[in-house]
């Protein structure tokens, strides 16, 4: 036996189908696990029954497993899991499900987007999202609407994920959701967007009574590259949590925004080494000769990984 031949150490699909019906659970589970060692798409019809077990263990494997394959029937026997009266397997389908990536799965999946269900529907929509399939908007856009935050949560996901510019309003108006994680992941969505339109919500965004969402903000305006953005974003120097700061010292980097170079000089003599490397690592990428003389005095940082930085910086900026 060698490690060329994996059905001498897993069983061949018959022997393992045969244990599959044993009378005790716990060999129909170690079953399921050799089925997905074989790595055989001739695997998955086992699976599919496995995953309607008597017993919840068995289910639960199967259900686990299943994530390792794709496409529609992995997708039907998943969505019928999902539904299982035992959370532990449902959440097991609810992880599997996310793993697709046959598109064509997204005609499965798309009935129960409007299940009872908030669990259900929010699995729904984190599946969707992976799939990307453009039936998946329309179904999307209504479920910020959705009573239930983990929907909208999703919902968001699959528009962002689409990267279509026309569903930017919506993505805009999730900004303003009563929800912390809701506003976070719509933030983080409008990054995919190239225009003056995002960059502003983002600007507005950092103002937002969460700190997480005034850092994702300060990110997402670089990542989207407007420079109109600069003066709100230059704004979140100061405030009051130093991961914001931080973002906001990146992204004035990436930006490359010279009016900003007086502000960030100042955090060269931070308490915190990171914003100093960051402070040092903005003005090279500015590469604004007024901040050569600023970050000579600082050569000499106590922290390595801010000397280093500030010696690139320098390399940036050039000899007088």
């Amino acid at each position: 036996m060698t490690v060329f031949e994996p059905f001498e150490a897993f069983g061949d699909l018959g022997e393992i189908a045969e244990r599959l019906a044993s009378e005790d659970p716990s060999v129909r589970r170690l079953a399921v696990l050799d089925l997905v060692e074989t790595s055989s798409e001739e695997a998955v019809p086992l699976l599919v029954r496995a995953v309607q077990d008597a017993a919840r263990e068995v289910r639960q494997q199967a259900a686990r497993a299943l994530g390792e394959f794709d496409g529609i029937d992995v997708a039907r026997a998943l969505t019928g899991a999902i539904l299982d009266p035992d959370a532990d397997v449902a959440r097991a389908a609810a992880d599997s499900l996310a793993e697709l990536r046959d598109p064509a799965a997204g005609d499965v999946l798309q009935p129960l987007a409007t299940h009872s269900s908030a669990f259900v529907r929010a699995a729904i929509f984190r599946a969707l999202k992976a799939l990307q399939v453009d039936a998946s908007l329309g179904p999307a856009i209504t479920a910020l609407g959705d009573n239930d935050s983990a929907v909208r949560v999703q919902a968001v996901g699959v528009i962002g994920y689409l990267k279509k510019t026309e569903t930017l309003p919506s993505l805009i108006r999730a900004t303003r959701d009563e929800s912390r994680e809701v506003r976070l992941a719509a933030v983080n969505a409008l990054s995919f967007a190239r225009s003056d339109m995002a960059a502003q919500a983002a600007a507005a965004a950092l103002s937002d009574r969460e700190w997480q969402v005034r850092a994702a903000a300060a990110d997402a305006i670089g990542r989207i590259g407007q420079v109109s953005a600069a003066t709100a974003l230059a704004g979140s120097l100061t405030d009051s949590y130093w991961q914001v700061r931080q973002k906001a010292i990146q992204n004035l980097g990436r930006l490359r925004v010279r009016d900003a170079v007086g502000a960030i000089v100042t955090f060269l003599d931070d308490q915190l080494p990171s914003l100093r490397k960051d402070a040092a690592a903005a003005l090279g990428d500015i590469a604004d000769p007024r901040a050569r003389s600023a970050l000579t005095a600082h050569a000499g940082d106590e922290d390595p990984d801010v000397r280093k930085t500030v010696v690139w910086a320098l390399g940036q900026i050039g000899e007088d």
